[in-house]
C-alpha cells in the first residue's frame, strides 16, 4: 500500500509535465488576444518549454544519481511550482516566454527522477505495472491537455481566463512535494565525484542548437547552420565525455548505457513511437479544428475515446506482457497502424473518430511496455541519467516528429485541404510504427537466441 502512494506522487509529477506541456495549445488563441502574442511569441511559449525540458533532462538525471532522487524530485516540483505561478501571473509575452522556459528546466530537474525511482521501489517483478502506470499517466495527462484545458478555458474558472490552466498546478505542486518529503525513500548518494558542468553545458548547446530550429527555423538559412552547428559541438562534447571517462571522471552521460543493447533497441524504439505519437496528436488537434471546425473544448472531447481505450489497454498490457512477453507490443503495434490506416481512408468525423478509438487501444500496448523494456537491463546506480536520456530522446523525437511531419501537413493541407494533409501526415505516422514493430521483432529474436543453448 505504501509503494502505491509512493508511486501515486511520482505520476503526479509526469501528469503535470506532459499536461503543461499540450495545454498551451489550447490556450494559444488567448494568448494571441489578451497579451498580444505574436506567432513568433507564441512559438516561444509553446517551443521554450519543450527546449529547456529537453536540454535540462540528462543533467537532471545525473543530479538524481549525484545528489538523491527524493532530493532533485522534491526540488524539482517546488521550482516547477513556482515557475507555474509566474506563468499565471505573466503580463507580457516576454514574461510568459522566460516562465515557460523557466517550467521546462524545473520538470528536466523533476521527471527523471520519476522513472529512477521505480527500482528503488519496486522489485524486478513488479517493475512492468509500475512503468505500465507511468506510461498511462503521461498519455493522460497529454489528452487531458486537450480536454481539461478546453473544459478549464471554456469555464472560466473564478474569471481567471487561460491562468487558470498554470495557478491550478499550485495547491498540486504543494501538496505533492510535501507528500514526496515524507514517503518517498531517500537513497544516499554512492558517489562524490564533482558534477561535470563541461559536458552538461556541451550537450545543452549541442541539443538547443537542432531543437530551436526545429521548432523556430522553418528550414530557414540560419535553421540549416545552427544544425550544422550542433555536429562538431555534440561530438567535442562526446570527446569530452570519453575522456573524462578513461580518466575515472564521472561524465554526464553515463557511456555504459551504449553497451546495453536492450536499452540501445529501447531508446530507438521509443523515439520512432514518440515522433509518430506526438506529431499525431499535433496534426489532428488541426483537422479537428481547422478542418471540422470544432471549438477548443469540443476537439478536446472527440480525443476522449483514445484516452479511455489507451487507459485500459496501459493498464492491462503489463501483465499481458508478463504471459505473453513482447508479442503483446507488436499486436498493439499492429492494431496501432490499422486505426491509421483507417485515418487514410476516413470520411468525415465519426470515420476519424472510429480511427481514434484503434489508434488508442493500440498505442497503449505499446508505448508503456517500451518503455519498460528499454530500462530493464539498466543498473539501478543508472537509473537517472538512461530515464533522462530517454527522456531527452523522447522530447527530440516529438519535437522532430512536429517540425518535419507538421511541415507536411500544411505544405500538402494549402493545395488539398485538412483531410489531404491528414491523410499525408498518417501515412508517415503509419511507417514509424512499422519502424517500431522492426526494432521489437529484432529485439525478441535476439532475446531468443541467447536463450537457446550452444551444443
Amino acid at each position: 500500500m505504501k509503494r502505491g502512494r509512493m508511486l501515486a506522487v511520482l505520476l503526479v509529477a509526469w501528469f503535470m509535465a506532459q499536461f503543461d506541456f499540450f495545454v498551451v495549445n489550447v490556450a494559444a488563441p488567448a494568448f494571441e488576444r489578451e497579451l498580444g502574442a505574436r506567432p513568433a511569441e507564441l512559438e516561444l511559449i509553446v517551443g521554450g518549454y519543450a527546449f529547456t525540458f529537453a536540454t535540462g533532462m540528462i543533467t537532471g538525471g545525473r543530479l538524481g544519481d549525484r545528489y538523491g532522487y527524493r532530493r532533485m524530485f522534491v526540488v524539482g516540483m517546488a521550482a516547477f511550482t513556482l515557475a507555474s505561478v509566474l506563468c499565471g501571473l505573466a503580463v507580457s509575452p516576454a514574461q510568459l516566454i522566460a516562465a515557460r522556459l523557466l517550467q521546462g528546466l524545473a520538470g528536466a530537474i523533476m521527471v527523471p527522477q520519476v522513472l529512477a525511482m521505480i527500482p528503488v521501489i519496486y522489485e524486478p517483478a513488479e517493475r512492468p505495472r509500475a512503468v505500465g502506470w507511468y506510461g498511462l499517466a503521461g498519455g493522460v495527462g497529454a489528452i487531458a491537455g486537450q480536454v481539461l484545458g478546453g473544459l478549464l478555458l471554456t469555464a472560466d474558472v473564478l474569471g481567471l481566463g487561460w491562468r487558470v490552466v498554470f495557478l491550478l498546478n499550485l495547491p498540486i505542486g504543494v501538496v505533492t512535494a510535501v507528500l514526496a518529503a515524507r514517503l518517498l525513500p531517500g537513497a544516499a548518494s554512492t558517489s562524490y565525484a564533482r558534477l561535470d558542468l563541461r559536458g552538461a553545458a556541451g550537450l545543452a548547446l549541442g541539443l538547443g542548437l537542432v531543437l530551436v530550429p526545429l521548432g523556430l527555423g522553418h528550414g530557414t538559412g540560419w535553421a540549416w547552420a545552427a544544425m550544422a552547428a550542433a555536429v562538431p559541438v555534440l561530438g567535442l562534447t562526446a570527446w569530452w565525455q570519453h575522456a573524462l571517462a578513461r580518466r575515472g571522471g564521472q561524465p554526464v552521460l553515463d557511456l555504459a548505457l551504449l553497451k546495453v543493447r536492450s536499452y540501445l533497441a529501447g531508446v530507438g524504439a521509443v523515439t520512432a513511437f514518440t515522433a509518430y505519437f506526438v506529431s499525431f496528436m499535433f496534426t489532428l488537434t488541426l483537422l479537428l479544428q481547422g478542418g471540422y471546425e470544432l471549438t477548443a473544448f469540443q476537439a478536446g472531447l472527440a480525443f476522449a475515446p483514445m484516452a479511455v481505450m489507451f487507459s485500459l489497454t496501459s493498464l492491462t498490457g503489463t501483465s499481458l506482457v508478463r504471459r505473453y512477453g513482447l508479442r503483446v507490443v507488436l499486436i498493439g503495434g499492429g492494431i496501432a497502424a490499422l486505426g491509421l490506416v483507417l485515418m487514410l481512408l476516413a470520411q468525415g468525423l465519426p470515420w476519424t473518430i472510429a480511427a481514434l478509438v484503434i489508434v488508442g487501444t493500440g498505442n497503449g500496448l505499446v508505448l508503456p511496455q517500451l518503455i519498460g523494456a528499454a530500462l530493464v537491463e539498466v543498473e539501478p546506480g543508472q537509473a537517472g541519467i538512461a530515464a533522462g536520456f530517454l527522456t531527452t530522446a523522447q522530447q527530440f523525437a516529438g519535437a522532430g516528429g512536429v517540425a518535419v511531419i507538421g511541415a507536411v501537413f500544411f505544405a500538402v493541407a494549402a493545395r488539398g485541404g485538412y483531410v489531404m494533409g491528414m491523410r499525408w501526415a498518417a501515412a508517415i505516422d503509419l511507417a514509424l510504427i512499422l519502424v517500431v514493430l522492426a526494432v521489437v521483432a529484432y529485439t525478441m529474436r535476439r532475446a531468443a537466441t541467447r536463450a537457446v543453448p550452444r551444443s
